[in-house]
């Protein structure tokens, strides 16, 4: 198995929701702070910060902080990671 069963199992639940999933969307190819993706999600700012915080922990998202913000944009290379173990654990079997 080229995958461990258990962190994929973890991946899935942290994009069980539909908010992170908007959420990894937005920031994907930008920065945003959270008060942005309060307003882009139509989500309180207190509720972004829950999500990001899942995010974090599972090292799909980091912060930088700018003056009074902190802006937050997807680990692209964490993601490619899992695109290619999600891509082998869907791989149908050869016949």
């Amino acid at each position: 198995m080229i995958y461990d069963a258990r962190k994929l199992a973890d991946l899935f639940k942290v994009l069980s929701s539909p908010s992170r999933v908007k959420m990894l969307e937005l920031i994907k190819n930008r920065s945003l702070c959270v008060s942005i993706l309060a307003k882009e999600l139509h989500m309180s700012p207190a509720a972004v910060s829950q999500h990001l915080r899942i995010l974090r922990s599972a090292d799909l998202v980091r912060g930088e902080k700018r003056g009074n913000y902190v802006h937050y944009i997807a680990d692209n290379e964490k993601l490619k990671k899992w695109q290619k173990k999600i891509h082998l654990f869907l791989e149908p079997p050869l016949s």
